[in-house]
């Protein structure tokens, strides 16, 4: 008979050959990636504004830029002022990694070192943004102890709460 931890372990390991965090970690989770997506958010756009921005070897970038290019989170095009020219920006793909841009970048202010002098603000108040959170549907903030994961089947969507 196998033991409730064992049945966890069993379930957890079934889970986690499903899991996208390893597919995502393979493309994006890499320190020199990370850091040229960033700069991609921050409005780089040049192989040559990239590595002197970023103090990454040639090879290195050239590397990761192809990685991103073939994972679709950056495209690649030619300049339209200087056709000899190539530049790279962020696709809608790429786009959506603002939120874990954000809270990668607020977990190491909270963790490893400090709050910077420049923060991230919206645009239109001018006044920083708020940290990311969890929060469920109802709006109530979530840690840890709140999660459960649960099959597509066992999870209930709002129409089947109103029925």
């Amino acid at each position: 008979m196998e033991s409730r931890a064992g049945a966890d372990i069993g379930a957890f390991r079934d889970a986690a050959l499903s899991c996208p965090i390893p597919a995502a970690v393979e493309l994006i989770g890499e320190k020199w990636a990370f850091l040229i997506v960033r700069g991609a958010f921050n409005g780089l756009r040049h192989f040559e504004e990239f590595q002197a921005g970023l103090g990454i070897a040639r090879n290195i970038l050239s590397d990761r830029l192809a990685k991103l290019v073939a994972g679709d989170i950056l495209k690649r095009a030619s300049d339209p002022s200087d056709r000899r020219k190539v530049v790279y920006s962020l696709t809608e793909k790429g786009e959506s990694l603002m939120p874990v841009m954000l809270a990668i970048r607020q977990w190491g202010e909270e963790w490893c070192q400090g709050e910077p002098d420049i923060v991230l603000a919206d645009a239109a108040s001018r006044r920083p943004i708020r940290r990311i959170r969890v929060f469920a549907e109802d709006g109530r903030e979530l840690k840890l102890g709140d999660l459960v994961w649960l099959s597509r089947a066992e999870a209930e969507t709002p129409a089947e709460r109103a029925a």
